[in-house]
């Protein structure tokens, strides 16, 4: 087919903003002129160049980010982190860095190990914000960017990070709450898979804001799962009022149903987070509903939010939160999160 003049006009325009497209703002202009219709006689080419999926990363200066969570071995909810953040950096051509653990001071040191290999930004949770405040502002006071996500919201700020990426934690259990008095339940376990997780303590502080029953606080070790197990069952055998188990993690559900199998008690299970675990919990009803916080979104915003504060200075929050949840979830929501979580985005 012959290309009109119009069509041919706009590629000698578009070749003509890509030639002067230079350093970092090459990347905006190649955006902006697909935005103007240049991927109409660019094909695969043009999308290449907008650093799509599958194509070639965006033509900036390669950067390195390293992320620091406070996950235990396992826990799936920080696989999907990672393929949020992974995905985004190979969009942003940035080398991305993964560590972990649960221990507050290994965290600092983690951290510390970043900073000395002169990373270009970094992405830190504060599950326990006391262990990090230190070597956070130390990285900020250097000129190292941080972003936080998903735990400790409320300090994020106070340690000069960027903005934090999640979800209100108390919003979130106050959303639990009422979801809990809409079915008309009267007592609920809320069972805290790590102790000292601030972000944890806030989920069963707001049930306890919202929910007009009573609301009993069970620690676990949540990595170890027959331990937690036989502590969820002990406290359904020991207390027939107990109609309700709220878990704090997605891994945490499965223990959860089958404690309440074992003791023979009838109790609604409601969980925060999504794995597919959990759907196929939703989809056979063993689980009435779950907060999705969308943790592939909390990996992606934070490695694509620092590299548009290197290349272009953006900011988002405004000094607040960028909210990725909670929503609450439920069966009917399950042929969708299927497709999602099957690709390891939900």
């Amino acid at each position: 087919m012959r290309k009109t003049r119009t069509t041919e006009r706009r590629t000698t325009e578009c070749r003509t903003a890509e030639r002067r497209a230079t350093g970092a703002v090459a990347a905006a202009v190649a955006v902006l002129a697909l935005a103007a219709g240049c991927s109409g006689s660019g094909g695969k080419g043009a999308e290449d160049k907008a650093g799509s999926p599958g194509g070639r990363p965006v033509d900036t200066p390669r950067l390195t980010i390293g992320m620091v969570s406070h996950s235990g071995e396992g826990d799936t909810f920080w696989d999907i982190v990672q393929n949020g953040a992974q995905q985004a950096a190979d969009k942003d051509n940035v080398k991305f860095l993964y560590a972990n653990a649960k221990e507050g001071g290994r965290q600092a040191e983690l951290v510390q190990s970043y900073l000395d290999q002169k990373v270009d930004g970094l992405i830190v949770t504060l599950a326990k914000p006391e262990a990090l405040a230190a070597v956070v502002r130390k990285a900020v006071a250097q000129g190292t960017p941080v972003i936080t996500v998903n735990s400790g919201g409320r300090f994020s700020a106070a340690y000069g990070a960027l903005a934090h990426i999640g979800q209100d934690e108390t919003v979130a259990g106050r959303a639990v709450g009422e979801e809990l008095n809409r079915r008309h339940l009267k007592k609920a376990l809320c069972v805290i898979h790590e102790q000292g997780n601030v972000s944890l303590e806030d989920r069963c502080a707001g049930v306890r804001a919202t929910f007009t029953g009573r609301v009993e606080d069970v620690s676990v070790d949540g990595t170890n799962a027959p331990a937690s197990q036989s502590s969820v069952q002990a406290r359904l055998q020991s207390d027939a009022d107990v109609d309700s188990v709220v878990t704090l993690g997605a891994p945490m559900a499965a223990i959860a149903g089958k404690a309440r199998d074992e003791a023979g008690s009838k109790a609604r299970i409601g969980t925060f987070d999504l794995n597919p675990s959990v759907v196929g919990l939703l989809k056979k009803k063993a689980v009435d509903f779950a907060v999705d916080q969308q943790p592939y979104l909390q990996g992606y915003e934070a490695v694509d939010l620092l590299w548009l504060y290197k290349v272009n200075g953006n900011v988002l929050g405004g000094g607040k939160p960028v909210l990725t949840g909670p929503a609450i979830v439920t069966a009917k929501d399950v042929p969708k999160l299927e497709e999602y979580t099957g690709r390891g985005t939900r």
